[in-house]
């Protein structure tokens, strides 16, 4: 089976993860941890990082060390992973849920600023919702399949509306903005090292900022808001912590980070080399702001085909493929979210098809991928 994402762990994984069981520094104090926190900050330029144990609870606590609170409302692209919005609720706010771009698929700022003129007033200095009185608390853009959303315009509305802007950006490791890199784009940003990332410690991730102060509450809220050495807390905290045996499969992805990320771009240049004159598909988005990190790569498939059909067709070819987020608002737990109009969102979660994007793929299997698929979209 040519798999959708495998983890590449062929370089000094091993050798590190027997230095944490040699030192028996095997859970959450370690220096591969403060190792991974260093070089992550650096890789992606940001001044302070700090690890936790998913990019999920990365993303509650860089918003629990951003302001959010009980109550609120944060913006959020509909079209994303449902962690995105799940993140939003552990804080015990809402997702206010925008409609993405159709040329980025990230979070539209013109449609986000359309929903704040209409639907917000201003009171104190801070920004609430007309219907609910909820205040909006935060916007937290989507790097949707490693691409930055369109942050200068992002930032500008967020400066308008005193919101900070706290950044998904799960996927978008290796990406980046402007022709600079991305750690410094938003007040924060949040990384995943899950198992089909570009970079995997088998689960965990990183929030990174310039903001020392938003780091240091973030990593004080993550270690169960522990007090120095002693048994004294001062908030209910969490236990999000990474180890330091994840850590150690980190350090040693990071030294391939830019391997990893070349090859995911040679892999989207090259499906979209073979596919890009098939009648009825269509490539996914790049924009002339970014340079995407190439997560994961595939097609976009007119009406006449049907996704799901096309991956039944491809896995008894051994090929893994996948259709890829349904928004969230068509979720059950966030049907009755405050909501923009959603075109953009609803046409393009059923047109999706992604194809094996891993960077161990060779050259034969991406070649096999591409016959196979053209020969079953010929029908």
């Amino acid at each position: 089976m040519i798999f959708l994402a495998e983890p590449n762990l062929t370089g000094n994984e091993r050798k590190y993860l027997n230095e944490c069981i040699d030192t028996t520094f095997v859970s959450s104090v370690g220096a591969f941890v403060t190792k991974l926190e260093q070089e992550v900050a650096d890789v992606v330029e940001a001044k302070y990082a700090t690890a936790v144990s998913s990019g999920t609870a990365g993303l509650h606590m860089a918003l629990r060390a951003g302001g959010v609170e009980r109550g609120d409302l944060v913006c959020i692209p509909s079209f994303t992973f449902i962690a995105t919005a799940n993140a939003v609720a552990h804080c015990g706010a809402e997702p206010w849920l925008i409609d993405v771009s159709e040329i980025s698929w990230t979070m539209d700022p013109f449609v986000l600023e359309k929903e704040l003129e209409e639907k917000t007033y201003e009171k104190n200095g801070q920004w609430y919702h007309k219907e609910t009185g909820k205040r909006v608390a935060a916007i937290m853009p989507v790097y949707t399949l490693g691409l930055p959303a369109m942050m200068d315009r992002l930032r500008e509305i967020g400066e308008k509306y005193q919101l900070p802007l706290i950044a998904d950006g799960a996927a978008a490791i290796g990406a980046q903005y402007n022709g600079g890199n991305i750690g410094s784009i938003a007040d924060a940003t949040v990384f995943s090292f899950n198992g089909n990332k570009t970079i995997t410690c088998g689960g965990g991730g990183a929030i990174v900022s310039n903001n020392k102060e938003l780091i240091e509450r973030a990593r004080h809220l993550a270690t169960t808001a522990r007090c120095g050495i002693d048994y004294e807390h001062d908030m209910v905290g969490y236990n999000n912590r990474m180890t330091n045996l994840q850590a150690a499969v980190g350090c040693a992805q990071l030294e391939r980070v830019y391997e990893f990320v070349d090859k995911k771009r040679r892999i989207r240049d090259y499906y979209n080399s073979q596919l890009k004159d098939i009648e009825e598909v269509s490539l996914f988005p790049d924009a002339d702001w970014a340079k995407s990190a190439c997560w994961f790569s595939g097609v976009v498939l007119g009406r006449r085909y049907k996704v799901k059909e096309i991956c039944t067709a491809l896995k008894e070819k051994d090929i893994e493929a996948r259709t890829f987020w349904k928004p969230v608002h068509l979720q059950k737990p966030y049907k009755h979210a405050q909501r923009s109009n959603m075109p953009v969102s609803e046409r393009i979660w059923e047109e999706i098809l992604t194809l094996p994007s891993s960077t161990g793929i060779t050259d034969e299997e991406l070649a096999y991928v591409v016959t196979t698929l053209k020969n079953i979209l010929k029908g």
